[in-house]
Parts: structure tokens; sequence; C-alpha cells
């Protein structure tokens, strides 16, 4: 590890791809599982970057698709880093599509991954901390942290409920459900 500090910038990637019809699907909308592959592509390339390792995606942590994206649009990927542990990064994507004819452009996808930095051998890495110069940086380092904690509660949460609790299937009647139990 060289530097034990990098900025968001120093390992920002930018990526713009014209949308084919060949990553359409029948109603002419790209599909979401082609804008997945990129958003993973573009995070391992910022983390790497970032981390000067190979690096894996550890969790896809959110994905908001906002609207869709059209065939013939130009599609823009941006990813930074915006939080570090010791060996994991956060890496945020913003997905935005233009229309190419009129210029018109709209924020379609908000994701944001966790990746793990690796040696040759598999092991993970120190990865360098995240120089913080301005309040967007700081934003975002502190709602990845926030995010970091409210999943680890619902995990939580989630392991520690029981299911076959009579309580559950009275709830689940409130639900587009049949039990037949």
């Amino acid at each position: 590890m060289k530097d034990l500090y990098k900025s968001p910038e120093q390992s920002r990637v930018m990526l713009s791809l014209l949308m084919l019809p060949s990553n359409a699907n029948f109603s002419g909308k790209i599909h979401g599982g082609y804008i997945l592959s990129l958003i993973d592509q573009i995070a391992f390339a910022c983390a790497s970057k970032h981390s000067g390792n190979y690096c894996v995606t550890a969790s896809v942590d959110v994905v908001d698709f906002k609207a869709p994206i059209e065939v013939g649009e130009m599609v823009t990927l941006k990813a930074s880093v915006n939080y570090v542990g010791k060996s994991s990064m956060v890496v945020g994507i913003r997905v935005d599509a233009e229309n190419i004819q009129t210029g018109e452009s709209k924020h379609c996808n908000s994701s944001f991954l966790t990746m793990v930095a690796k040696d040759k051998e598999g092991n993970t890495v120190a990865v360098p901390g995240l120089k913080i110069s301005s309040e967007t940086h700081v934003r975002r380092f502190a709602r990845a942290i926030k995010r970091k904690q409210i999943n680890k509660k619902s995990a939580l949460e989630i392991a520690q409920a029981n299911f076959s609790d009579a309580s559950y299937k009275e709830e689940l009647k409130n639900y587009n459900v049949q039990i037949t139990l």
C-alpha cells in the first residue's frame, strides 16, 4: 500500500456507453440486469484503483432504479469511494441517461456496493484511508456508516425473529397470500 490516504477524486471512474437494442427487453427498455453488470464492473474498477489491488464484490447494499433507460440513450456511470474500512470500501455509483438528440438527461439509478481488496493469494489486504476534503465527502462517508448500522441491526432482528410464531401467520392475512397449512 503506497498511499496512506487517497481522495475520492483519485479513484473516481466514469464510463459512458450508447445503449443498443441487444441490451433491451421486449418493451424497448434496457435490461436492469445489464445495468447491474455495468455497476459491478465500474465498482470493481473504482475500488481497485483506490486500493491498488484486485477487489471482489462483498455485497450490493442499495440498488434504486429511478427511471427506465431507452435504446439509443447515452448512459454515464460515475463511481467514487464513499467509505473505507480496513479492507473494504463502499463505492457509490450514479447512473444517468441522456437523450443524445435532445440533450435531456435523467437520473436513472443510484447504487452502493461494498468491495473488498484481495492479494494474489485471495487474502484480504488493507486499503488506504479516505482523504475527506469537502462537505459532500463527509456526508457520503457518514451515510455509509449509517447504512452499515441499519443493515446490521436489520439482519440481527431478522435472525432473532420467530417466524413460526402464530402472530406472523395472522399478520400474513393482511397480504396477498393464501395460507394452506
